[in-house]
């Protein structure tokens, strides 16, 4: 197998290796392995260790690549042989894996947990933070050696866990570190959100940042309501009531199918970013990319009109926090096939000055219905179709505008 598992490196914002007391916790938490499995199912998919040049290589399992899929279809094809990731821009991490990663809340408080063992976050690289993940990340991949964290039960008190959530984010302090990080440390996204089961269901449940007001929950809710009226494919989503605000906005996992059995399936996903191998957090992506994408990844034109409308509910909404891992993709595993995914983190915002994350035509504000229509138009999209899409959806966002500003 690999032959490249040499002990990790930190990760890029450290240049020494862990100290006596982070080697120390990461024996006794079992995240000191040198290099992880990969497994999908119940069956190992491969093994991801790092180089020493402080990157990660991975290289199939001899059984996966006979019966296997590939699980990043441009950069790791179904081979034999040693992949080794780019240094840049995902600091040596396969797109796929970083996918795996808790970002945002979630890596906040992975690094607060750390820290109250007196572990500095920056000396946990890649590979023990994915072994923290083990089984409980988003989409369906799992790492071993791994320390699982079991799904909190329905009898939650939300406004209790918001005020949680709220008093970790103005400190460092929190009587209730360890329950929030079991609940919701390996979710994704800037929000402060739980990952719950609800009547047999997993949901994930999100509540408000620092910056929010006490109605960003009910927003979210009625947008999500409102995509669904034009058309665009959603998971289920609830409003949950609250004695401290309008609501907390939940949404049943799209990368979970539970059946008639009541046995839950997890999903293999992969996110734009991670296909493309570039991080959100650098606006390089434009729609046209996307349509592309998508096209080359599911043989499906019908997904290519799936993602014009979800452009042009993001562009007449105003959800200009449009990033490269806010489009994902499903793999359907008895069907061989990828599709995109349901529409998620749909709320309005700023962006960056002003400017979408993901270009349309080249522009990422001012952008106008014959924007719209020139990306329609290079991918396939007949002018009447893409046209008459982007009307609907148009009178659909001033009808939702105006309920938000009451």
């Amino acid at each position: 197998m690999l032959g490249v598992t040499s002990p990790a490196k930190p990760a890029a914002a450290s240049k020494n290796p862990p100290s006596l007391a982070a080697r120390r916790f990461l024996d006794r938490a079992g995240l000191a392995s040198k290099s992880v499995y990969v497994f999908y199912a119940g069956r190992s998919v491969g093994t991801l260790a790092a180089t020493r040049d402080g990157v990660l290589a991975f290289e199939y399992e001899d059984e996966w690549l006979r019966d296997g899929f590939s699980i990043s279809p441009l950069s790791l094809p179904l081979e034999k042989r040693v992949f080794v990731a780019d240094r840049h821009p995902l600091d040596g991490v396969f797109g796929v894996f970083d996918d795996s990663l808790p970002d945002g809340w979630g890596r906040l408080l992975v690094d607060r947990l750390l820290r109250s063992q007196g572990i500095d976050p920056y000396e946990v690289g890649p590979i023990a933070r994915l072994s923290l993940v083990g089984s409980s990340g988003m989409g369906a991949l799992e790492y071993e050696p791994a320390t699982d964290v079991p799904l909190a039960g329905s009898a939650l008190d939300l406004d209790e866990l918001a005020e949680e959530c709220a008093r970790l984010l103005r400190t460092d302090f929190s009587e209730d570190l360890d329950a929030l990080f079991a609940l919701g440390g390996s979710s994704g996204g800037a929000r402060p959100k739980i990952l719950t089961r609800i009547d047999g269901e997993e949901w994930i449940v999100k509540f408000p940042a620092s910056v929010d007001g006490p109605a960003i929950g009910l927003e979210e809710y009625r947008i999500a309501l409102a995509a669904q009226a034009c058309g665009i494919a959603m998971p289920e989503v609830r409003l949950f009531p609250s004695k401290r605000c309008e609501g907390y906005f939940g949404v049943r996992r799209f990368d979970r199918v539970r059946n008639a059995h009541g046995r839950t399936t997890k999903v293999h996903m992969a996110s734009a970013g991670a296909l493309l191998e570039t991080s959100h957090r650098i606006p390089n992506l434009d729609y046209d990319m996307l349509m592309k994408l998508t096209l080359k990844l599911t043989d499906d034109f019908s997904e290519v009109e799936r993602l014009y409308r979800l452009m042009c509910f993001n562009v007449f909404v105003g959800n200009r926090d449009d990033h490269a891992k806010n489009f994902s993709y499903l793999y359907d595993e008895p069907r061989g096939a990828w599709t995109l995914s349901p529409a998620y983190d749909l709320t309005r915002n700023d962006g960056m000055n002003g400017e979408h994350a993901t270009t349309v035509n080249g522009k990422g504000r001012n952008i106008e219905l014959e924007d719209l229509l020139a990306v329609g138009a290079r991918a396939g999209l007949p002018s009447g179709r893409a046209r008459s899409i982007a009307a609907e959806i148009s009178g659909a966002a001033e009808e939702l505008k105006g309920s938000l500003d009451d």
